[in-house]
C-alpha cells in the first residue's frame, strides 16, 4: 500500500484539492485499497478549517465531494508514516524539510515534477484562479498516478 500525504501552506485550497483528486481517480481506476491517501498543512494559520469554499465548488463541479476536511499540520511524525510528501511548491518543500528534519529517504516532491513540464501549482489564494489550480492538480495527480502504475505500485 502507497501512503501519499498532499501539502501546501494551509491545507485549505491546493493540498486538499489534490487529496481528494487522487482518491477520485484511484477510485475510478479501482485501486482503492492500494492507497491511503491525506492532505496537511505546513503552517498552523488555517487549522480545524474546512476547505475554502471556492476550492469545494470546483471539486463539487466535476463530481467530487470533500466533506468533512479539516485543515491539519503537517507532524514529524509523518515523515515515517508516508511514503510519498508531495509539496505544490517550493516554499512548501522548505517547510515540510523543515518541519520534518530533512528528506533523508528522498521521500519529498513537488506534484508537478510528475508531469513532463514540472514546475510549481499556483496558489488560488493569491492568485483566484481555482480552473487554472484544477488543471495543475489534475494533471499531477494523473501522472502520479501512471508513476505508481508503471513500478507495478
Amino acid at each position: 500500500m502507497k501512503h501519499i500525504l498532499f501539502l501546501c501552506h494551509g491545507n485549505i485550497c491546493r493540498s486538499p484539492m489534490a487529496e481528494f483528486v487522487m482518491k477520485h481517480l484511484v477510485e475510478e481506476s479501482g485501486l482503492s485499497a492500494s492507497f491511503h491517501i491525506a492532505s496537511a498543512a505546513t503552517s498552523t494559520e488555517e487549522i480545524g478549517n474546512g476547505v475554502y469554499p471556492p476550492a469545494r465548488r470546483k471539486l463539487a463541479e466535476h463530481g467530487i465531494s470533500c466533506a468533512g476536511k479539516t485543515a491539519r499540520q503537517l507532524m514529524r511524525r509523518d515523515y515515517g508514516e508516508y511514503d510519498y510528501l508531495i509539496g505544490m511548491d517550493r516554499y512548501n518543500l522548505r517547510n515540510m524539510e523543515r518541519i520534518c528534519g530533512g528528506d533523508p529517504q528522498g521521500k519529498m516532491h513537488l506534484l508537478l515534477d510528475f508531469t513532463e513540464r514540472g514546475g510549481e501549482v499556483a496558489d488560488p489564494w493569491y492568485t483566484g484562479d481555482f480552473e487554472a489550480t484544477w488543471r495543475d492538480v489534475l494533471e499531477g495527480c494523473t501522472a502520479l498516478l501512471q508513476h505508481f502504475l508503471k513500478q507495478g505500485l
